[in-house]
């Protein structure tokens, strides 16, 4: 399962993100270091199912009338201030919770109402464009610092015969999740010696932030729009960076307001609708959230999670099938399944990620859609309904 991370400094709202994302019940409090030791759990990117395409919609328990929403694992960890990669505040735990993750949301306090160590201010006091870039430099540098501590042992390895650099990196980085084909693709983009000994600190510090940014891509939820100034808003999604303006504590609130049958509203709707049995001052506070959906077409916790998913990871949601006239499993359960792999997958690589005994006695596939055959370099696209034939 796909790992997403919340990072940001204290106070920024990352529990009740993860609260709102997964309706798992966390400390959630205005003071820094509420979490203390990674949280854990389950949430879901939204995409299109293809039951839309047939008559009646779908068996799965997570699609709602054609709104598909596949699982992803969501971390909550300890807030990061300035200095994190020296150890300062919870830094080192937080930054070695990170190596799990594929994609990171960096959790911004767009109102400005949270210092840079996350301690409460007036909304408008602080200004958090300056909250952007230090997450980024931190795991940059705590990377760098763990190159640095094992850049010896590269040196050493170097005067071995038949040393090559790819690997000796690969296998150094492996703790960080950089395959080698990740390791050898930064390798060949930069600039560096040939024997490590000649590496100086600054072709380190290069490496790390390459290998950074292609193993923990990182999107901006900007955070607290509901409350934040419109002058920060609109800084921040004039970056040129990934920004997604989001309210968390919009989005627990139309969740709960959901469960307890107040409102109409599904994950990543762009509107709600409010039921009858709200009172006034409800009604006025779902009032006021719903001009806010309606201004930035939701609350925008839905929108990061998916951002990060099928697009700054490039995925594409696959729906892998026993049936191919009924799309069902073996059981006549429509549609059951839906996985997420990398753009570029074919049926094979889907064959493995149903099983690995699947894979392995892999014969050919069949597009559900065309009841035709499909070769082996197929490269799958998104919401591709495929059967799997296989000797297992």
């Amino acid at each position: 399962m796909l790992s997403i991370a919340l990072a940001g400094k204290p106070n920024a709202g990352k529990s009740t993100f993860y609260t709102a994302a997964t309706m798992a019940e966390v400390d959630v409090a205005n003071y820094p270091f509420t979490t203390i030791d990674a949280n854990r759990g389950v949430s879901y990117v939204r995409t299109e199912c293809p039951c839309l395409e047939r008559e009646e919609r779908c068996d799965a328990d997570n699609c709602e009338e054609g709104k598909r929403y596949v699982p992803v694992e969501l971390i909550d960890v300890a807030g990061l201030v300035p200095g994190a990669h020296e150890g300062k505040g919870l830094g080192n735990q937080f930054l070695d919770a990170l190596t799990d993750a594929d994609v990171i949301i960096n959790v911004v306090d767009a109102s400005g109402g949270t210092t840079e160590k996350g301690e409460p201010v007036d909304v408008g006091s602080h200004d958090p464009m300056g909250d952007i870039d230090f997450i980024e430099e931190e795991m940059d540098l705590w990377l760098a610092g763990i190159v640095e501590r094992n850049w010896e042992g590269i040196e050493r390895q170097s005067r071995s015969p038949g040393f090559d650099i790819d690997d000796a990196l690969a296998d150094m980085l492996s703790g960080f999740g950089a395959s080698p084909t990740q390791v050898a693709r930064v390798l060949r983009e930069i600039d560096y010696p040939e024997d490590p000994i000649q590496w100086t600190d600054d072709h380190r510090e290069t490496l790390a932030r390459e290998v950074r940014e292609r193993t923990k891509p990182i999107v901006v939820a900007a955070n607290k729009i509901d409350i934040a100034p419109e002058g920060n808003v609109e800084a921040l999604l004039d970056l040129e960076k990934p920004v997604v303006p989001t309210t968390a504590e919009g989005e627990l609130a139309l969740r709960r307001a959901a469960e307890g049958g107040l409102v109409d509203y599904d994950p990543g709707d762009s509107e709600v609708v409010i039921g009858d049995g709200v009172s006034d001052s409800q009604r006025e506070a779902l009032a006021g959230l719903a001009e806010t959906m309606d201004r930035f077409g939701g609350t925008g916790v839905q929108a990061a999670l998916d951002y990060a998913v099928y697009d700054l990871l490039d995925h594409v949601t696959a729906y892998p099938v026993q049936d191919v006239s009924k799309w069902t499993d073996g059981t006549g359960t429509v549609l059951p399944d839906a996985l997420l792999l990398p753009r570029g997958s074919t049926p094979v690589d889907l064959a493995y990620a149903v099983h690995s005994d699947i894979g392995e006695g892999y014969l050919h596939a069949v597009d559900a859609r065309s009841s035709r055959e499909i070769g082996e370099g197929y490269e799958l696209e998104e919401g591709d309904v495929i059967k799997i034939v296989s000797t297992a």
